[in-house]
């Protein structure tokens, strides 16, 4: 039986959420898609949304010629990283749905990490 990249990803997703579980209560978790990327970090305990930021946003689409480049991806980093510290979150356990840690989903994590978010 041969393995689909959808099922290799759920895989990776439900080890990385395990792990997530075991480090703290605040999770940065990213999500992507061809023309999209989402952040939004959330208190895991209490299972509530604390911070959010997408290319979805007209502020931050206007800003973008198209968002689903790596550019996008910097740009959502910087945002999500912003209003994250002006409410006092300095540091999230990275959570990135199983998919791959190259290009949008690194682009997103060095930007985070750049404008003050620690994981």
């Amino acid at each position: 039986m041969k393995i689909k990249k959808i099922d290799s990803r759920i895989r990776r997703k439900k080890k990385i959420k395990n792990n997530i579980l075991k480090q703290g209560k605040l999770s940065l978790y990213v999500h992507r898609t061809s023309k999209h990327i989402y952040a939004q970090i959330i208190d895991i305990e209490k299972n509530i949304t604390l911070v959010s930021a997408s290319t979805i946003e007209k502020k931050i689409s206007k800003k973008l010629k198209y968002t689903g480049n790596i550019k996008s991806a910097n740009l959502i980093g910087e945002k999500i990283s912003k209003r994250a510290i002006k409410k006092n979150i300095f540091s999230v356990a990275f959570n990135r749905g199983g998919f791959l840690y190259h290009g949008r989903i690194k682009a997103l994590a060095n930007s985070a990490r750049k404008y003050g978010l620690n994981f």
